[in-house]
């Protein structure tokens, strides 16, 4: 079973993505902030997948990425955007700390958010095996 860690100060949306990914069969955990999913990183839990928005409070999405690719977090983790930000600069900036996927929510029902999860995932996976 899949683990993966949801990051967003959005309880309503935190809770049914939460939801939705239980459903499609992974072990589920949550954070509020950004520096809650960190505290949990630096305890020494990892993760397959860490799922983050890129605006909230205190820490963005884009600092919480650079802190878990510096401080190697979370036990090499597929790392995916989920955000209302779609202008080129944030997609940029976050492929320029190896992203490894970037969902506008906007645009996205949440079966789909599940669906493109499973396809970074397995888009990265193959890339790691090839390397």
């Amino acid at each position: 079973m899949e683990r993966i860690l949801i990051v967003d100060d959005d309880a309503f949306l935190l809770d049914m993505y939460a939801v939705k990914f239980g459903e499609a069969g992974y072990s589920v955990d949550t954070a509020k902030s950004a520096e809650e999913a960190l505290n949990t990183l630096r305890e020494g839990e990892s993760f397959d997948v860490l799922l983050f928005d890129m605006i909230m409070p205190h820490l963005t999405g884009l600092d919480f990425l650079e802190a878990v690719r510096k401080e190697k977090l979370g036990g090499n983790p597929a790392c995916i955007v989920l955000s209302n930000q779609g202008e080129k600069s944030d997609i940029e900036a976050a492929h320029d700390l190896s992203v490894d996927g970037y969902i506008i929510k906007a645009n996205t029902i949440p079966s789909e958010v599940v669906a493109q999860v499973k396809e970074c995932v397995l888009a990265r996976n193959s890339a790691v095996k090839k390397k």
